[in-house]
């Protein structure tokens, strides 16, 4: 078997073997989503304590996110993920043993903390298979990561039903994502330094590329963090709809969301990056009109709807981008993820807290503001040299039929 066909089975393989992490990752995920009241009542924390204590994950990612890079280096990429995702899957079970709200809040940080470096470490991969495919993946690969989010949140969903104890359910979510995760692991490329390469710092600022970039995702994952928190809300309040139906609401965004990652990377290759997130910005600017017009909820919800086709590709797109961008992918990658994490912290307090000084509706029309800046920006995520890493052209496979 000659050289470059051992290589492009090497390459498919590990897209495939990324895919799946960025599926255990998403189940985690959800599998936590779905089991925060029962952690509540198990900590005897109010809402308010809840609220303080959920800032921690995030909190934690943006502190361990930039040391990811130089784990990758001293370990090797693979050995890294393996250990990174392993620490990710294990962390679910802290949560739901906290007793108490400090307690709670130190598991969250260290949940949040493995979270973010596993994060990083799989976008880096990602990165680096779709740069030697030639080919956009990115957005698929998230599309992996909503799915297993969705099957995650479906067992806990039925656990919950169950009045299963979240200790139990969590530590058996935990063995069954991290054997997956490891496995997963067993196949991803093994990249490692150069010899005469440099290890990076073990803590850094993000590059100035990587603050333009995730400006871009700031936007959009602003107006995804909006949406996600406060759409049910907004068809009860503004609407006046059922209970159902809002939530139905919420059920669809996600839906759309991860339908258009799946699909999104047909899209890139044959648009471009640019092309696309100015498209996806008009759609996300036209879902927030018909948010903030709407009178009847299906209105309401239409724009929902094309709010999370509009935002679905741009955080991967980000992600391409910083991968791209410089000489530490892992660092550009981290700053890019850091920004987006914050985006997602600040966008549920931040609507809520307009939302009180004036109303809803004028709430979204920050987050229709904010839309229109992927249309604005969307050239900073022009495409840069992949050919460098890239396989042959004749070595490059298409998994498409």
């Amino acid at each position: 078997m000659s050289n470059v066909v051992y290589e492009q089975r090497e390459v498919k393989r590990s897209r495939y073997a990324v895919a799946a992490v960025f599926a255990v990752h998403g189940a985690v995920t959800g599998s936590f989503a779905t089991r925060v009241p029962w952690i509540q009542d198990h900590a005897g924390v109010s809402a308010g304590q809840l609220g303080i204590a959920l800032a921690f994950p995030a909190l934690g990612a943006s502190i361990a996110m930039p040391l990811a890079g130089s784990i990758s280096h001293r370990f090797g990429a693979r050995n890294a993920l393996r250990g990174l995702i392993a620490l990710w899957t294990l962390s679910l079970v802290l949560p739901s043993l906290a007793p108490n709200l400090l307690t709670l809040c130190l598991a969250l940080f260290t949940y949040g903390a493995t979270a973010g470096m596993a994060d990083v470490a799989m976008n880096a991969l990602g990165v680096e298979v779709e740069n030697r495919l030639s080919r956009s993946i990115m957005s698929g690969l998230h599309g992996m990561w909503s799915a297993g989010a969705l099957v995650g949140s479906a067992a806990g969903t039925l656990a919950a039903h169950l009045g299963s104890d979240a200790r139990l359910h969590h530590v058996l979510a935990a063995a069954v994502l991290t054997v997956a995760g490891v496995l997963s692991c067993q196949w991803v490329l093994d990249l490692q330094p150069a010899e005469d390469e440099d290890p990076p710092p073990r803590f850094a600022l993000p590059p100035r590329s990587a603050l333009l970039i995730g400006a871009i995702g700031f936007c959009a994952v602003f107006a995804e963090g909006a949406s996600l928190d406060w759409s049910a809300v907004y068809l009860r309040e503004q609407l006046q709809t059922s209970a159902g139906l809002a939530a139905a609401c919420t059920t669809g965004f996600t839906l759309t969301m991860a339908i258009a990652r799946i699909a999104g990377d047909r899209i890139v290759d044959r648009f471009g990056a640019v092309r696309t997130v100015r498209a996806s910005g008009v759609l996300a600017v036209l879902g927030g009109l018909l948010i903030v017009v709407a009178e009847q909820p299906a209105v309401a919800m239409a724009g929902f709807a094309l709010m999370g086709l509009g935002i679905a590709v741009v955080v991967p797109l980000c992600f391409a981008a910083a991968g791209r961008s410089g000489a530490n992918p892992s660092l550009a990658i981290a700053g890019v993820a850091t920004i987006t994490y914050t985006s997602g912290l600040i966008a549920p307090s931040a609507i809520g807290m307009l939302a009180q000084a004036t109303s809803l509706m004028v709430s979204f029309a920050l987050v229709t503001l904010l839309s229109g800046g992927l249309v604005a920006f969307a050239r900073v995520l022009r495409p840069g040299d992949r050919a460098k890493t890239s396989l042959p052209d004749a070595a490059v496979p298409d998994p498409r039929p």
